[in-house]
Protein backbone atom coordinates (compact mmCIF):
# COMPACT_ATOMS: atom_id res chain seq x y z
CA UNK A 1 0.00 0.00 0.00
CA UNK A 2 2.84 2.36 0.82
CA UNK A 3 4.37 1.83 -2.66
CA UNK A 4 1.08 2.96 -4.34
CA UNK A 5 1.05 6.28 -2.47
CA UNK A 6 4.57 7.23 -3.46
CA UNK A 7 3.85 7.90 -7.20
CA UNK A 8 0.76 9.95 -6.25
CA UNK A 9 2.75 11.92 -3.69
CA UNK A 10 5.55 12.57 -6.21
CA UNK A 11 3.03 13.71 -8.83
CA UNK A 12 1.33 16.04 -6.31
CA UNK A 13 4.72 17.48 -5.33
CA UNK A 14 5.57 18.05 -9.01
CA UNK A 15 2.31 19.93 -9.55
CA UNK A 16 2.86 21.98 -6.42
CA UNK A 17 6.40 22.86 -7.51
CA UNK A 18 5.12 23.91 -10.95
CA UNK A 19 2.44 26.11 -9.38
CA UNK A 20 4.98 27.75 -7.06
CA UNK A 21 7.35 28.45 -9.98
CA UNK A 22 4.55 30.03 -12.01
CA UNK A 23 3.32 32.03 -9.02
CA UNK A 24 6.86 33.16 -8.23
CA UNK A 25 7.43 34.25 -11.83
CA UNK A 26 4.18 36.24 -11.82
CA UNK A 27 5.10 38.04 -8.60
CA UNK A 28 8.70 38.65 -9.71
CA UNK A 29 7.67 40.13 -13.05
CA UNK A 30 4.99 42.41 -11.59
CA UNK A 31 5.98 46.06 -11.09
CA UNK A 32 7.09 46.79 -7.56
CA UNK A 33 4.55 49.03 -5.85
CA UNK A 34 2.29 49.89 -8.77
CA UNK A 35 2.81 53.57 -9.43
CA UNK A 36 0.00 56.05 -9.16
CA UNK A 37 0.27 58.93 -11.61
CA UNK A 38 -0.79 62.46 -10.76
CA UNK A 39 -1.05 65.55 -12.93
CA UNK A 40 1.50 68.33 -12.44
CA UNK A 41 1.56 71.68 -14.23
CA UNK A 42 4.41 74.10 -14.85
CA UNK A 43 3.48 77.65 -15.78
CA UNK A 44 6.10 79.10 -18.13
CA UNK A 45 6.31 82.20 -20.32
CA UNK A 46 5.29 79.89 -23.19
CA UNK A 47 2.16 78.62 -21.44
CA UNK A 48 1.18 75.77 -19.14
CA UNK A 49 2.94 72.43 -19.55
CA UNK A 50 1.15 69.40 -18.07
CA UNK A 51 2.99 66.29 -16.91
CA UNK A 52 1.89 62.95 -15.50
CA UNK A 53 4.14 62.14 -12.55
CA UNK A 54 4.81 59.17 -10.30
CA UNK A 55 5.21 60.09 -6.66
CA UNK A 56 8.34 59.10 -4.72
CA UNK A 57 7.47 59.70 -1.06
CA UNK A 58 8.88 56.76 0.93
CA UNK A 59 12.61 56.42 1.55
CA UNK A 60 12.71 53.30 -0.64
CA UNK A 61 10.92 55.07 -3.51
CA UNK A 62 13.24 58.08 -3.23
CA UNK A 63 16.34 55.88 -3.18
CA UNK A 64 15.24 53.88 -6.22
CA UNK A 65 13.70 56.70 -8.24
CA UNK A 66 13.98 56.05 -11.97
CA UNK A 67 16.86 53.57 -11.65
CA UNK A 68 17.03 50.68 -14.10
CA UNK A 69 14.45 52.15 -16.49
CA UNK A 70 15.44 52.11 -20.13
CA UNK A 71 13.06 54.87 -21.26
CA UNK A 72 10.93 57.74 -20.01
CA UNK A 73 8.22 59.17 -22.24
CA UNK A 74 7.85 62.86 -22.93
CA UNK A 75 5.27 64.31 -20.54
CA UNK A 76 6.01 61.70 -17.84
CA UNK A 77 8.19 62.07 -14.78
CA UNK A 78 8.78 61.35 -11.13
CA UNK A 79 8.20 63.82 -8.29
CA UNK A 80 10.33 63.32 -5.18
CA UNK A 81 8.89 64.77 -1.95
CA UNK A 82 11.62 65.91 0.46
CA UNK A 83 9.36 67.54 3.06
CA UNK A 84 10.45 69.58 4.92
CA UNK A 85 12.27 71.90 2.53
CA UNK A 86 16.01 71.14 2.65
CA UNK A 87 19.24 71.01 0.67
CA UNK A 88 18.80 68.03 -1.68
CA UNK A 89 21.44 65.93 -3.47
CA UNK A 90 20.71 63.50 -6.29
CA UNK A 91 22.76 61.23 -8.54
CA UNK A 92 22.31 59.10 -11.66
CA UNK A 93 23.66 55.78 -10.35
CA UNK A 94 21.94 52.88 -12.18
CA UNK A 95 19.84 55.39 -14.16
CA UNK A 96 20.06 54.68 -17.90
CA UNK A 97 18.01 57.65 -19.15
CA UNK A 98 19.46 61.16 -19.22
CA UNK A 99 17.22 63.44 -17.17
CA UNK A 100 16.45 67.06 -16.41
CA UNK A 101 16.22 67.46 -12.63
CA UNK A 102 13.96 70.34 -11.61
CA UNK A 103 14.46 71.43 -7.99
CA UNK A 104 11.32 73.07 -6.56
CA UNK A 105 10.96 75.25 -3.44
CA UNK A 106 8.15 74.77 -0.92
CA UNK A 107 6.23 77.68 -2.49
CA UNK A 108 6.13 75.84 -5.84
CA UNK A 109 8.73 78.04 -7.56
CA UNK A 110 11.53 76.35 -9.50
CA UNK A 111 14.83 76.90 -7.71
CA UNK A 112 17.23 75.24 -10.15
CA UNK A 113 17.33 72.94 -13.17
CA UNK A 114 20.13 70.41 -13.76
CA UNK A 115 19.73 69.70 -17.48
CA UNK A 116 20.89 66.66 -19.47
CA UNK A 117 22.30 64.69 -16.55
CA UNK A 118 24.83 61.98 -17.31
CA UNK A 119 23.40 58.44 -17.20
CA UNK A 120 24.98 56.01 -14.71
CA UNK A 121 27.06 58.78 -13.08
CA UNK A 122 27.70 58.95 -9.34
CA UNK A 123 28.44 62.69 -9.57
CA UNK A 124 26.41 64.55 -6.93
CA UNK A 125 23.79 66.95 -8.29
CA UNK A 126 22.84 69.52 -5.66
CA UNK A 127 19.76 71.69 -5.34
CA UNK A 128 22.07 74.59 -4.35
CA UNK A 129 19.52 75.80 -1.86
CA UNK A 130 16.49 74.56 0.07
CA UNK A 131 14.08 72.48 -2.05
CA UNK A 132 10.83 70.78 -1.12
CA UNK A 133 10.79 68.49 -4.17
CA UNK A 134 12.61 67.35 -7.29
CA UNK A 135 10.86 66.64 -10.57
CA UNK A 136 12.75 64.28 -12.88
CA UNK A 137 11.76 64.36 -16.56
CA UNK A 138 13.47 63.15 -19.73
CA UNK A 139 16.51 65.23 -20.74
CA UNK A 140 15.71 68.16 -22.99
CA UNK A 141 12.29 68.81 -21.47
CA UNK A 142 13.27 72.12 -19.83
CA UNK A 143 14.74 73.41 -23.09
CA UNK A 144 11.85 72.10 -25.20
CA UNK A 145 9.15 73.79 -23.11
CA UNK A 146 11.10 76.83 -21.96
CA UNK A 147 11.03 75.83 -18.29
CA UNK A 148 13.17 78.18 -16.20
CA UNK A 149 14.01 78.91 -12.56
CA UNK A 150 11.25 81.04 -11.07
CA UNK A 151 8.48 79.29 -13.04
CA UNK A 152 5.58 78.08 -10.89
CA UNK A 153 4.74 74.39 -10.40
CA UNK A 154 1.10 73.47 -9.75
CA UNK A 155 0.63 70.33 -7.66
CA UNK A 156 -1.01 69.53 -4.26
CA UNK A 157 2.49 69.17 -2.76
CA UNK A 158 2.84 72.94 -3.09
CA UNK A 159 -0.68 73.80 -1.95
CA UNK A 160 -2.07 74.14 -5.47
CA UNK A 161 -4.04 71.99 -7.93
Amino acid sequence: MNSNRRPILLQAMSWLAAILVIAGFTVASAPVGAASFQPLEIVTKNGVQVFSVEMATTEEEKQTGLMYRKELADGKGMLFDFNPEQEVSMWMKNTYVSLDMIFIRADGRILRIAENTEPLSTKIISSRGPARAVLEVVAGTAQKYGIRPGDRVGHPLFGSK
